[in-house]
């Protein structure tokens, strides 16, 4: 069964096609014969009821640099397309999850409620801040705050002597601080974070295993990848994401990682969350990443492992069975 699978993403000049995960699924649908089309979040748009995209069907360039922008090509016209139209509707939006990535995750569910099959669903996406749906596993963290609050935030300082601040809605490790004990920037630090009590941000206490490097473990239609990516920070970083210097290393998942990937991947699965991206840090989950996880490329490149391969798996089995987004 060939599918027609519509990517809803950044701009394809903007992608690092050598390791994006997105370029990757789509390499993997295209080499099983599958449709792909691509549109960005400002495609969408709803017209009497009914959601479309201003979708441009692309091929493969077969044997391409990927280190080049010549990885694919137009293989017809761009045309209006409700999003029922097509086998699957797969959502890539990079952040930020501002007010217009909440928008698209309205419009996705209406498609949804329409007939589309959307991975992951937009209700499961905007219900699962990726900072927060961490809080609903507490046997799987370390102490955590979450409050706007500085006098609580610094009493949860006082407790636990050396934490991390962070803001709910950073990514790439942006807004992420280290407070020891006595630290002197404590208070500009958090009049900063929290906008002088007006935002909410997270508070955990240290975790110094993050040495050894900020794990991403994936889970893929309820599954999880038996490989992650451990990212480990520069010389005297507390952040290991790639976007913040980190290198990335992959390796078998722990028993502590299957332990945590096996409780937490059937639940989300079953809410309309086939892609999932565990950050664990030594024994703790520190987020659950929903909107666009990556680290793709790298495992395969360093395991052999074919993730993009397991994911077009999961998504021709979700579209044949009926399953939901």
């Amino acid at each position: 069964m060939m599918l027609n699978v519509l990517f809803v993403l950044d701009p394809l000049l903007e992608l690092k096609a050598y390791k994006d995960s997105s370029v990757a699924m789509m390499r993997a649908l295209a080499a099983r014969g599958h449709a792909i089309s691509v549109a960005m979040q400002g495609d969408l748009f709803i017209l009497e009821g009914r959601v479309y995209a201003r979708a441009l069907p692309i091929s493969m360039i077969p044997h391409a640099d990927l280190h080049t922008h010549d990885w694919w090509q137009a293989a017809g016209d761009e045309a209006d397309i409700a999003l029922d139209q097509f086998s699957a509707v797969v959502m890539r939006k990079d952040p930020p999850f501002d007010m217009e990535y909440v928008y698209t995750t309205n419009l996705l569910e209406y498609a949804e409620l329409t007939g589309a099959r959307v991975f992951n669903g937009g209700a499961a996406i905007r219900n699962h801040p990726e900072k927060l749906a961490i809080t609903e596993f507490p046997q799987f963290t370390v102490p955590t705050l979450v409050s706007r609050d500085m006098l609580r935030i610094k009493a949860f300082h006082a407790q636990y002597q050396d934490v991390i601040v962070k803001p709910l809605d950073g990514m790439g490790g942006t807004g992420v601080f280290r407070l020891g004990t006595g630290d002197p920037n404590l208070n500009a630090i958090l009049e900063s974070l929290t906008d002088n009590g007006r935002r909410t941000i997270m508070a955990q206490r240290y975790i110094p295993e993050i040495k050894s490097g900020d794990k991403r473990v994936l889970l893929i239609g309820g599954e999880p990848v038996p490989y992650c990516l451990a990212r480990i920070p520069l010389a005297g970083e507390t952040r290991g994401n790639l976007a913040a210097g980190g290198r990335g290393v992959a390796q078998p998942l722990s028993p502590r990682d299957w332990e945590i990937a096996r409780a937490i991947a059937p639940k989300l699965n079953a809410r309309g969350l086939m892609l999932v991206g565990l950050d664990i840090i030594g024994e703790y989950l520190t987020e659950i990443n929903v909107t666009s996880p990556t680290c793709f490329v790298e495992i395969t490149e360093q395991t052999g492992f074919d993730v993009a391969g397991r994911f077009a798996d999961a998504l021709e089995a979700a579209v044949s069975t009926g399953t939901a987004g």
